[in-house]
């Protein structure tokens, strides 16, 4: 994985100390609230409902096990022994002290992590595919184009007061695991006729309170040309998004407003002006920063899935875990491994300092020092030998990271909701956890399938709702907490934008709501096979109407 270089080490070290004065004027009352605000949000500081929040960086979801450990000795020194972990590959620690944030962010650059460019409204954490470097259906390993971004747009001056936040996404296979297309700008690597590297290139895709998917713009951009034409985006953007209304501000209002072959033609303009400058990625500077990301030295697989095989028959619960958490990789005897921060009953995200550790010491002992984040709010070892996975899942059970429910009902996105977020309007941690507890039963879980369920506090979406299967978005009416359901949505590469069922369910029906729309898919379905995403599509919501309010 990449390791800082001498840019790096200064910027984050020179940014540790400004904040750690910025934030002795604030506690001195030199500095008002709102005069540190834009202060702390460039260093990932939120005041949240009950205290400041601090977000940490993980660019493209990858971190080793000595950060891994950094990140729990952060979570049982400085905050309240856990940190969630989020949709955007990083994670956030709800209960830091102010006094004690510029020391937190000092022992996270020890380790080569930062909270910066992590909030505000520039260019946020680049995102990839979890399974980057590992997957069997992959075409290239998109983290050296993300390592590559991460350095182009770190304090890029033009770009650190954007109209609105601006959020990048990399994949490296056909089937999108990185949810491109609901980014600001989505890459998805190919190939043309000849072999040539290059991606395919969507602009305005996003969330929030007015969901759109990304458009193409480019089918294909040799890769030489990423930063340039990324740069050309951005300017275009920066130029003509909007300022006057941060609803409207982002990219994805831009798109709408101008229209797809007008704005095609603006960035294609300026790119025609700046290709061939300063920003043209020479074939050497990729392979350098490729060769970060080398593979590890696989060993040869000879009995390895014997072994596998042999331990699976003597064991119905990693018989369950083999099926659900572990993913093929393009090595022979090696697998991917979810570890499901989907514990049935608690909050999804989270992790206990005691099992970051534990997670360390398997990355170390089994995986080849690599940890990764996902989008889902998952961890995952990427490099796995077959036969080593039955050891990883014992000691993933003691340490309660055994759930075999990865991509099941219950395998849950939510975000903090009311219980942290300011801007929240409802919980989701709850509802959540009461879905979870609901179809808590391996047998019923397994039955129902491949089924993702995404539950947001407010429209601004942090929970991804509008993409999940079955989405959730809580609202306040009246004083009381709303739910409202949206099915149909999905965040591959056949991305869609779930569609409102009709009215909200209140906080005591929504749990009945959601299993009423799961019993009508399991009935309807033309075989176990045929996902919620197929069955929907193929019958509307009409049976899902009859079934929630007795009527189409």
């Amino acid at each position: 994985m990449y390791r800082y270089d001498e840019f790096d080490a200064h910027f984050v070290s020179a940014r540790v100390d400004q904040f750690r004065d910025q934030v002795q004027r604030r506690l001195a009352g030199d500095l008002t609230e709102e005069q540190f605000k834009p202060l702390r949000l460039m260093n990932g500081v939120y005041l949240q409902l009950h205290a400041y929040m601090l977000r940490i960086a993980i660019p493209y979801g990858t971190l080793n096990a000595v950060q891994m450990r950094r990140l729990a000795h952060v979570a049982r020194t400085y905050d309240r022994g856990y940190g969630h972990f989020t949709t955007r590959q990083n994670i956030q620690f709800n209960w830091p002290r102010l006094k004690d944030i510029p020391e937190i962010l000092s022992q996270l650059a020890e380790v080569e992590m930062h909270a910066i460019q992590t909030s505000g409204n520039c260019i946020r954490n680049v995102t990839a595919d979890h399974f980057s470097g590992a997957a069997a259906d992959e075409i290239l390993d998109p983290r050296p184009y993300a390592e590559i971004l991460r350095q182009w747009s770190s304090l890029h001056p033009e770009f650190s007061y954007l109209p609105r936040k601006f959020k990048i996404a990399v994949t490296g296979a056909p089937h999108d695991r990185a949810a491109v297309q609901v980014h600001d700008i989505g890459l998805q690597a190919v190939r043309d006729a000849d072999g040539n590297v290059g991606f395919r290139v969507f602009v305005g895709g996003g969330l929030g309170r007015t969901p759109m998917v990304g458009r193409l713009v480019r089918e294909f951009l040799p890769e030489a040309d990423l930063l340039a034409y990324s740069e050309a985006i951005l300017r275009v953007y920066n130029r003509y998004g909007r300022r006057d209304n941060k609803y409207k501000a982002r990219i994805k209002i831009l798109v709408h407003e101008t229209g797809l072959e007008e704005l095609k033609a603006d960035i294609e303009a300026e790119f025609a002006e700046i290709r061939d400058g300063v920003l043209k990625l020479p074939a050497s500077e990729i392979e350098r920063i490729t060769t970060y990301f080398d593979p590890p030295a696989f060993a040869a697989a000879d009995g390895d899935e014997a072994v596998l095989e042999a331990a699976i028959a003597a064991d119905p619960q990693l018989e369950a875990f083999a099926a659900r958490n572990v993913h093929p990789h393009r090595a022979p005897g090696y697998a991917s491994l979810t570890i499901s921060l989907k514990p049935i009953g608690k909050a999804p995200g989270d992790a206990t300092a005691e099992q970051m550790e534990v997670v360390a010491d398997l990355a170390e002992r089994f995986g080849h020092d690599e940890i990764r984040v996902s989008h889902e709010q998952n961890l995952v070892l990427p490099h796995v030998r077959r036969r080593d996975i039955p050891a990883i899942h014992a000691a993933l059970v003691e340490a309660g990271l055994g759930e075999a429910n990865a991509g099941l009902v219950t395998d849950i996105i939510a975000c903090p909701g009311l219980d942290y977020c300011a801007l929240a309007t409802a919980r989701s941690i709850p509802v959540a956890q009461r879905i979870s507890e609901r179809f808590g039963s391996p047998e019923r879980q397994r039955e129902i399938g491949d089924l993702k369920i995404k539950i947001s506090g407010c429209i601004n979406a942090c929970g991804h709702h509008h993409v999940g299967h079955i989405g959730i978005l809580g609202v306040e009416k009246k004083g009381e907490e709303y739910y409202q359901i949206t099915l149909g949505g999905s965040a591959d590469e056949n991305t869609s934008v779930g569609e409102i069922i009709g009215r909200g369910f209140s906080y005591d029906e929504v749990v009945d709501a959601i299993e009423k729309v799961v019993d009508t898919y399991v009935g309807l379905r033309e075989t176990p096979q045929e996902d919620f995403l197929a069955a929907y599509r193929r019958v509307g919501d009409q049976p899902f109407k009859e079934a929630l309010y007795g009527t189409a």
